[in-house]
């Protein structure tokens, strides 16, 4: 089981990041843009830089629902390969069979 401060801290980054991702992508719009000015582009440029990190989308982190885990994560699942496997073997994903050969 993760830290639970790990996981408060990954929940608001997400929320963060749904808050300011209209103006970070406006912004992103602008410094890429070739038809604005040098000036304005620059600008632009120092306000993405002083928004805040928490709110770039790179800093969010995958995460399992259940535990935590940060590594080994199956998006399809939103979970950790280990919670996948406990729960796979106990029957609770349907369809989900061990594999033998």
């Amino acid at each position: 089981m993760a830290k639970k401060s790990a996981i408060e801290k990954n929940l608001n980054r997400n929320k963060l990041i749904k808050k300011n991702q209209s103006k970070r992508l406006k912004l992103k719009n602008i410094c890429l843009d070739k038809n604005i000015s040098m000036e304005e582009r620059f600008d632009a440029q120092i306000k993405l830089a002083q928004c805040t990190r928490n709110g770039a989308k790179v800093r969010y982190r995958n995460r399992c629902q259940i535990t935590g885990r940060p590594r080994g994560y199956y998006r399809r699942f939103k979970m950790s390969r280990i919670a996948l496997r406990e729960l796979a073997l106990s029957g609770q994903i349907p369809g989900m069979v061990k594999s033998s050969w």
